[in-house]
């Protein structure tokens, strides 16, 4: 008997402590979330206005600066960039980013390399057939990001040039209502004819029409590498807040296995500790009515 009440202590003590980390890593997340989302709805307002200069542009500029023919771009090289994790406790996040990463390239032709951001992701697609370039650490802050996203542009900038690759496509989760997260893709390059439609066509927000000052050539070419930096950089503070909110989602339903254990194991234990009382109030009651028995009558 004391040895089940100990060991059910024992499990007791280890599940408190347990619970205890869980509720840590759960506040972390819940703070973490906080930073990425505000950032996010941040990136919106600013990716959106880029557009629009970048729309206003090409309204002046006939013809884009290096146009790039949309047939040899749709057959060329293929370079993916995708975002996931370097630490685990997250659910799903890694393998329905690697199922969908897989999915979609499967569906594409020409060649295919990609890019991991994340140890855990890069370790889901090495199970797969897919040829996997460089890899990249995932920034743990907002202000880590923007060197990560200069090193991703310095590299694709070196295959461009190089004639290695025709397009560019980022994967990453994105947050969604209803589902905490789901996978979802952005093709960056080429910036063919069909992205210049689509940024002419958007309207401005005001009657006064805008107005290119000084070179549109060169201000066309500013926008546009803002344009590639905020998408990657809006593509990781996505994947963060959706990594943070599937951890969240992770460490409450641990948080509430613990809390069942617990009461299991108090339930266990009492009812243990309490059959070893009543056994032991046996044996005085029954010691005593033996002695009650055998002592002589008056």
């Amino acid at each position: 008997m004391s040895d089940t009440t100990a060991s059910l202590s024992r499990k007791i003590g280890t599940a408190g402590d347990l619970q205890s980390v869980v509720r840590t890593m759960k506040a972390v997340a819940a703070s973490s979330i906080g930073q990425y989302e505000s950032a996010v709805r941040a990136l919106d307002d600013y990716y959106c206005t880029v557009q629009l200069g970048l729309g206003a542009c090409l309204r002046e500029i006939e013809r884009p600066v290096a146009p790039v023919p949309a047939q040899r771009r749709e057959t060329g090289p293929i370079a993916a960039v995708v975002f996931g994790s370097d630490q685990g406790l997250v659910g799903q996040f890694n393998d329905l980013m690697a199922d969908f990463v897989v999915k979609t390239l499967n569906d594409l032709p020409g060649e295919k390399t990609v890019w991991t951001v994340g140890e855990r992701i890069r370790s889901r697609l090495l199970e797969t057939d897919l040829g996997l370039g460089q890899s990249f650490i995932l920034p743990g802050s907002i202000g880590a990001i923007t060197p990560l996203v200069g090193q991703i542009l310095i590299g694709i900038e070196a295959l461009r040039e190089k004639a290695e690759i025709a397009q560019v496509i980022v994967f990453h989760n994105s947050p969604h209502a209803g589902a905490i997260y789901s996978p979802t893709c952005q093709r960056l390059l080429p910036l063919d004819e069909v992205w210049r439609r689509k940024l002419t066509a958007m309207a401005w927000p005001t009657q006064i029409l805008p107005e290119v000052m000084g070179d549109a050539a060169a201000t066309l070419l500013a926008f546009v590498r803002e344009y590639l930096f905020v998408s990657l950089f809006r593509a990781c503070a996505e994947s963060l807040a959706s990594e943070n909110a599937s951890r969240l989602a992770a460490m409450q339903r641990a948080e509430k296995n613990i809390d069942e254990l617990l009461e299991d194991l108090n339930r266990s234990f009492h009812r243990l500790r309490q059959s070893g009382i009543d056994e032991e109030l046996f044996d005085v009651i029954s010691g005593f009515e033996a002695l009650t028995s055998a002592a002589p009558r008056a």
